[in-house]
């Protein structure tokens, strides 16, 4: 006698098909070979986090570059002035004051330059 699985089961296959919705052909209506695409798409997003951090610090440390050159040093001379005079601004702050308020940028530069 064939035993059909109960109401677990077809809950958690019901959760994977919800996840996979909107992928092409098979793989959002099949459970099994959208299991293993939703498995993959976890994966690649899992990484994609992680990726995320570096590409914006890579960002940040762009800006910080370009608006230290601007004000005549560069990032490496910068960030070292700052560590010197114990300055604890991280990076992301640092690219907003570049973008937001150049003049604020331009003090801390010169508080750098100052060590």
């Amino acid at each position: 006698m064939r035993v059909k699985r109960g109401f677990k089961a077809r809950r958690r296959r019901n959760k994977v098909l919800k996840a996979a919705k909107g992928y092409f052909g098979s793989r959002n209506r099949l459970f099994r070979m959208a299991n293993m695409a939703v498995l993959h798409a976890w994966r690649n997003a899992w990484i994609g986090r992680k990726l995320r951090k570096r590409d914006m610090r890579k960002l940040w440390i762009t800006r910080i570059n370009a608006a230290a050159r601007l004000n005549g040093t560069s990032y490496s001379r910068f960030m070292g002035g700052l560590n010197k005079a114990n300055v604890v601004l991280d990076r992301k702050i640092l690219s907003d004051i570049a973008i937001a308020d150049p003049a604020g940028f331009a003090a801390v530069v010169a508080i750098s330059r100052a060590n």
